[in-house]
């Protein structure tokens, strides 16, 4: 799937391995939280990113996060906004400065929520035009919640100066 950051489509240098595959010593690879310990005691000192699913706790990251360079979380659909939590909790308590990525049927409307939770990258379905996911970011002008992103805050009550 193509990889999009900052509106832009980028190569994507990591290698994602499936569960039962053995895990490549000098490639920058994805591995599932089960096998993170396995993939952090290779013998190469290559990258290595993890692949959270919606209902596991981020907190088990907090001694391996300095090691790892991607995290990756997953919108199962896109009615489903645990990704968010979870990206947003990476940034914010156990402050993460690595690549957060997004996997799953996300839909351009949701880019910009995801860029305000700290979610760097994300993988868009085969054939998507990356510029209606620029366009869609380029739409949400204003937010109510905070963000970890370098904004101004708009303040509690911002609210009562918009038009009805």
């Amino acid at each position: 799937m193509p990889l999009l950051e900052n509106g832009r489509i980028v190569a994507d240098g990591w290698t994602d391995v499936a569960d039962d595959a053995p895990c490549p010593d000098r490639n920058a690879i994805i591995v599932s939280s089960a096998r993170l310990e396995e993939a952090l005691a290779r013998a190469e000192a290559a990258p290595v990113g993890v692949r959270l699913a919606p209902d596991d706790d981020i907190a088990f990251l907090r001694p391996v996060l300095p090691r790892l360079g991607l995290v990756c979380v997953n919108f199962p659909t896109f009615r489903d906004g645990r990704a968010f939590t979870q990206a947003r909790a990476l940034r914010e308590h156990l402050h993460f400065t690595g690549e957060i990525r997004a996997t799953g049927p996300a839909l351009p409307d949701q880019y910009e929520f995801m860029l305000r939770c700290g979610i760097t990258t994300v993988e868009i379905p085969n054939g998507s035009d990356p510029a209606i996911w620029e366009k869609a970011h380029r739409r949400i002008t204003v937010a109510y919640q905070p963000s970890v992103l370098h904004e101004k805050a708009q303040g509690f009550g911002f609210r009562r100066f918009l038009d009805a």
